[in-house]
């Protein structure tokens, strides 16, 4: 009688058993993510009710069933990706007729691709890449994307990468409205870039890179009004950039680098507000760059690199206020470096390197906060080397060689750790020995004498002042005799505190048993955290993992957020341990340690007033970091498994590696730092614009993973379906469908009250993640609800044990 059989992540190993033929009344069976042996049964496809298979990532070998899809009449979705399938591809499949899904991507499948998946009326998705297939009739028009126009409901055509070695066929531009995605990179394609495809007018990715188009970007893209991402880099397209181009008003990433294409750039490319990547690098462009170009405030990378680009550097390139990476290297450019470069606070990566610049280094790139690659190495720059630079502490790589500096090489800040390679060919430097380059000059004995005046006077006002000194420290050690003998109370615990203050790599390393994986209690993105125990005191260690790119800013964004918060549901840090090669924070100890952990484990139950007053704890902990501090906190990755549980289960919010503080005038801010997938706002994933609202819409996706037990990720949300929106489908009718098994365990009292009180939290859920931000209730209101909710619930609950139990009540 069984009709759904789901075993994702469940660590499986060993053959699928042929016996599973035998559930007739099977409708969805899913594998994902287990380290299983062997083929898919055939028995498997004769089960004539099944309509969901999905074996995802499961390591499966062999091929398919020639015959698979005509024991499946009612199958509407099959999800076979990232195995290890081979052998043909089954032309049989078009039998199963009702089918909306089919993903046989990340496998070995080889021969063509059959014509008979026209015949899939009802299909949706296509994923086909990562195989081995290939054309009916190589070096011809690929026949199966005519057909594949018959399918009047496809919305997502992925058939890259694939050796098809076709032309795109004019027919493309059949494909009907509803078409979204089309992917087809590292497919051999040659001919061009047909003029039809300009009929595509609801299609929002196009992706043809890495294949052997020639031709010209045609005119006709002016028709792609909902193009958000349009990627033809690495083909061997020529001509020049249709002014065309600037009618896609959605574009959001533009690729064309590493071409053939010649010609200056559109002027109109400024008035694509929504442009956020733009990719020229290795073509044939020349002039100057448009200065409109500069206007895009919201441009995240512009890559014009190995191009003919000449002129100078417009001073108002300081408005690309969200820019992380110009690069600029190998073209003609002259001039200076405009000193508004200053104000570029999130440029992460810029490059100038072989152009004609001159001038000095602006005085102003110490501002540039963000910095980790420089590298304005084969121009004409003069001057000295900025002492301003030491400030730019996240500065990795620095190339400043074949130029004409002088003067003295700075010696602090990232300094340090540059070679000498950094700064070869400029004769007039000096420094110190491992840099190879000659000791600077003594200063004068002229400046030497007057230093030696100097210091005459201030011992002179030294000795005046020592007398005020002596009673100062006098005071202090009276008033500190005095507090020793007043109540320890908040004292002792600073004194604990304070007693691991200096703390070592060494006493660390001690502590946690050499950081032995016995002691590991989790691992970030940029960090794993270890229990350490010193002095009968146990606590945690954040180590951060300094080869990965972005853990030194996680660990000064942790530091500087942290140090001023303070609430009882956040994270306390009792120090920390840092040096060039190695940074920790030492944090508060979390013996129960996640709620993602009591959430997913098969031997761990929390109510539902212990969940109840856990979200009442995130929200206490949102609500202050919104509003309860001087400028707005903004977390930014909000989950389960950023919520720890000290030994009276109540929560803390943890992990502000990649948080923002928003100024007092800001609203939002643009980040290229995106949280994780299936809990960020649609705003924060799309545009990387983050603000209070977006911790709001991943505190709703927290609530509704918390009472129903499943992640935004599981297998069951596939297609148009995902969390949200089945939390949405199921009120509030259909609660008992949401609510998590453990909590319709046999009680003794009626689930109602329980029941209601999940609704009223699904509700909640539903208004923290509406779509618009502007939509969204604040935390304030937020708590404000769950407070309201979990009164009742006490309430309810007290009335029912006194009607079934009114002695004991009354004791």
């Amino acid at each position: 009688m069984l009709i759904a059989l789901q075993l994702g992540v469940t660590y499986l190993k060993g053959e699928i058993p042929m016996e599973i033929g035998y559930l007739q009344k099977l409708q969805i069976f899913g594998l994902y993510q287990n380290t299983l042996s062997g083929s898919i049964p055939a028995s498997l496809f004769n089960i004539s009710s099944l309509q969901i298979l999905t074996i995802v990532d499961c390591q499966l070998s062999g091929s398919l069933p020639l015959n698979v899809g005509q024991g499946t009449p009612n199958l509407q979705e099959i999800y076979l990706g990232m195995n290890n399938l081979s052998g043909l591809f089954p032309a049989s499949i078009s039998n199963a007729s009702k089918l909306i899904a089919l993903d046989l991507s990340n496998n070995s499948f080889s021969g063509s691709i059959p014509d008979s998946l026209s015949k899939l009326e009802f299909l949706q998705l296509l994923q086909l890449g990562q195989n081995k297939l290939i054309d009916q009739n190589p070096s011809s028009e690929l026949t199966f994307l005519t057909s594949l126009t018959r399918c009047r409901n496809l919305r997502e055509l992925v058939i890259g990468p694939n050796p098809l070695n076709g032309i795109l066929p004019a027919s493309i531009g059949n494909f009907s409205s509803s078409l979204r995605i089309f992917s087809a990179p590292w497919c051999k394609l040659s001919g061009i870039i047909p003029e039809e495809i300009g009929n595509l007018t609801n299609v929002i990715i196009i992706s043809l890179f890495d294949n052997d188009l020639t031709g010209f970007i045609p005119k006709t893209v002016r028709g792609l009004q909902k193009l958000q991402r349009f990627l033809i880099q690495s083909n061997m397209i020529s001509g020049t950039i249709p002014d065309e181009i600037c009618s896609l008003q959605n574009i959001g990433d533009l690729s064309v680098r590493q071409n053939k294409i010649s010609g200056p750039l559109p002027s109109c490319l400024g008035n694509l507000t929504s442009l956020r990547n733009l990719y020229l690098a290795s073509n044939r462009l020349n002039s100057s760059l448009p200065e409109s170009l500069w206007s895009l405030q919201d441009l995240l990378i512009l890559d014009a690199a190995s191009n003919s680009f000449s002129g100078v550097l417009s001073p108002i390139i300081g408005n690309l206020k969200a820019i992380t990476k110009i690069e600029l290297s190998y073209n003609d450019f002259s001039g200076m470096i405009p000193s508004m470069m200053g104000g570029l606070q999130k440029l992460i990566n810029f490059s100038l390197s072989h152009n004609r610049i001159d001038g000095p280094i602006p005085e102003s790139s110490g501002k540039l906060l963000s910095l980790e690659f420089l590298d304005l190495s084969y121009n004409n720059l003069t001057g000295e080397i900025p002492k301003s630079l030491e400030a730019l502490v996240y500065l990795r790589y620095l190339n400043v060689s074949f130029n004409k500096l002088s003067g003295e090489i700075p010696s602090g800040g990232p300094f340090a750790n540059f070679t000498n390679q950094s700064f070869v060919s400029n004769h007039a430097l000096c420094g110190v020995s491992r840099l190879q380059v000659p000791p600077c000059q003594v200063k004068s004995p002229r400046r030497a004498r007057r230093k030696r005046v100097l210091f005459s006077i201030l011992y002179s006002l030294l000795g005046i002042t020592s007398v005020f000194v002596a009673l100062a420290v006098g005071f202090l050690i009276l008033r500190r005799r005095r507090n020793r003998n007043e109540p320890s109370g908040l004292t002792d615990q600073v004194s604990s505190m304070r007693a691991y203050e200096r703390v070592s790599y060494y006493e660390l390393q001690q502590a946690t048993n050499g950081f032995s994986t016995d002691n590991l209690l989790g691992i970030g993105s940029f960090s794993k955290v270890y229990k350490g125990i010193k002095d009968g005191m146990t606590f945690a260690v954040k180590v951060f993992n300094l080869e990965l790119e972005g853990a030194f800013k996680s660990f000064d964004t942790e530091c500087e957020i942290l140090r001023n918060l303070r609430h009882r549901n956040l994270t306390k840090v009792i120090t920390s341990c840092s040096n060039s090669k190695f940074k920790a924070l030492i944090l508060e100890y979390m013996p129960n340690g996640t709620l993602d952990k009591w959430l997913h484990s098969h031997d761990l139950f929390l109510d539902m007033l212990h969940r109840l007053d856990i979200m009442i704890d995130v929200a206490s902990a949102l609500d202050y970091l919104h509003n309860g501090y001087s400028e707005p906190v903004v977390h930014c990755d909000l989950k389960p498994s950023n919520i720890l549980l000290d030994h009276n289960m109540v929560g803390h919010l943890s992990d502000f590696g990649i948080a923002k503080l928003l100024g007092a005038e800001d609203s939002s801010r643009q980040t290229k730092t995106i949280g994780t997938i299936g809990y960020i706002a649609p705003e924060y994933g799309q545009d990387g614009l983050v603000s209070t609202s977006c911790d709001v819409y991943s505190f709703g996706i927290v609530m509704m993973e918390t009472f129903t037990r499943r992640r935004p990720s599981d297998e069951m949300f596939t297609g148009d379906l995902s969390l949200k929106q089945w939390v949405n489908n199921s009120l509030p009718s259909g609660v008992t469908q949401l609510v998590d098994a453990d909590l319709m365990r046999p009680k003794k009292e009626p689930l109602n009250a329980e029941m209601q009180c999940l609704v009223s939290v699904m509700e909640l859920a539903l208004s923290c993640t509406s779509l618009s931000p502007d939509a969204r209730i604040n935390m304030k209101e937020a708590l404000l609800a769950l407070n309201k909710i979990r009164l009742q619930l006490v309430t309810t609950k007290l009335n029912i044990e006194v009607r079934l139990n009114p002695e004991s009540s009354l004791q």
